[in-house]
């Protein structure tokens, strides 16, 4: 299969092509940029350096979610509008699953961690079983504390990425008891290989939809919303 990977859940913009297992190109970029603006030029850089007729895709892999809002309204609007354009089908895959998926076969547990402000995370516990991606907990929110007091009490050996990390790895330090390690660069951060690599595991089970069913997995509402309802409540009281 030949699946094109698309991942702008967080500052990373990433664009990947896969065929088999072969990585054919990755356009990834780590910086303060616009998602708008950069991601459809990275793919149709990438697509005139393979020469890829885009027609010639079988499916196209997004990060679906968590991450930032915004990020992932882009990459979400991007594989819908790919997707109707060449009529192929989207494979939703979750952030963290894609993360993990960077640390291939790594021992002990896997632990993404993504800032999502206010001392919370996105995040999801994994583990490699038999060469195969294992989901220990599914992605969930939590305050920080909270993750770590659930790693303590499983008692294993874990391996932390995301852009989580540099925010709260002093807090990791002071309460984490298990022994624990942190993803070097070249993996601690969204990549559309992964994306794209483990989006032809989730498609030969079946986890593939239309461009028209898709829709991003927030988690949680975005701040402008928790901020109305704050306020409709208080409006109400009064």
């Amino acid at each position: 299969m030949k699946i094109l990977g698309i991942d702008s859940s967080g500052i990373v913009a990433s664009v990947a092509v896969t065929e088999g297992e072969t990585l054919l190109a990755e356009y990834t970029v780590n910086y303060k940029k616009t998602h708008s603006q950069t991601l459809l030029p990275m793919l149709d850089e990438v697509a005139k350096m393979t020469e890829l007729d885009l027609d010639t895709i079988d499916a196209i892999a997004v990060a679906a979610g968590p991450g930032s809002f915004t990020g992932l309204r882009i990459g979400s609007a991007t594989a819908k509008g790919l997707g109707l354009a060449l009529k192929k089908p989207l494979i939703p895959v979750p952030t963290a699953d894609a993360l993990a998926y960077n640390l291939y076969d790594v021992k002990g547990l896997i632990c993404p961690i993504m800032d999502a402000r206010r001392n919370q995370v996105y995040t999801g516990i994994y583990r490699f079983e038999d060469h195969k991606l294992s989901v220990v907990k599914e992605q969930f929110a939590a305050g920080i504390l909270e993750l770590l007091e659930e790693l303590n009490s499983l008692g294993e050996e874990v391996t932390f990425l995301g852009d989580g990390v540099p925010v709260f790895c002093e807090r990791i330090k002071e309460n984490l008891k298990v022994p624990y390690s942190f993803a070097p660069a070249h993996v601690n951060r969204q990549r559309a290989a992964a994306v794209a690599a483990l989006g032809e595991v989730y498609y030969k089970e079946g986890k593939a939809q239309s461009a028209m069913e898709h829709t991003p997995d927030y988690l949680r509402v975005s701040q402008a919303e928790r901020e109305r309802e704050e306020r409709l409540k208080k409006e109400n009281a009064l």
